[in-house]
């Protein structure tokens, strides 16, 4: 799946702050459940709340380099592609993040 190119429009989601360093936030957009995480390094990523392995809650996760470790099997998906890591298969959609002037944090919303 990936990140789609065509953006219709962008939504604010929070402050860079409201997102706790190596964690996440669930938010609900158009009816799908999307994990926003911050990483060590202060980037922040957006991606499907669903493991494609046994539909755990990746918000749950642990966060580490740019990736986040399934709670219920530990499956590993990579913050930046949305794809499995490893011997695993699989991939969850991803969404653009921006931040923007005061640190406030940027959704795109895509057409489709």
């Amino acid at each position: 799946m990936g990140t789609q190119t065509a953006i219709m429009s962008w939504a604010e989601l929070c402050g860079v702050d409201d997102i706790p360093l190596r964690g996440s936030r669930r938010v609900t957009l158009d009816a799908e459940e999307v994990a926003v995480f911050r990483t060590a390094a202060n980037t922040v990523f957006a991606i499907q709340n669903v493991c494609p392995h046994k539909g755990g809650p990746l918000s749950e996760g642990i966060v580490h380099d740019t990736a986040v470790s399934c709670p219920l099997h530990a499956m590993v998906i990579d913050l930046e592609t949305g794809r499995a890591r490893g011997a695993d298969t699989g991939c969850v959609r991803t969404y653009p993040i921006e931040i923007r002037e005061g640190g406030r944090v940027y959704i795109g919303l895509q057409s489709g």
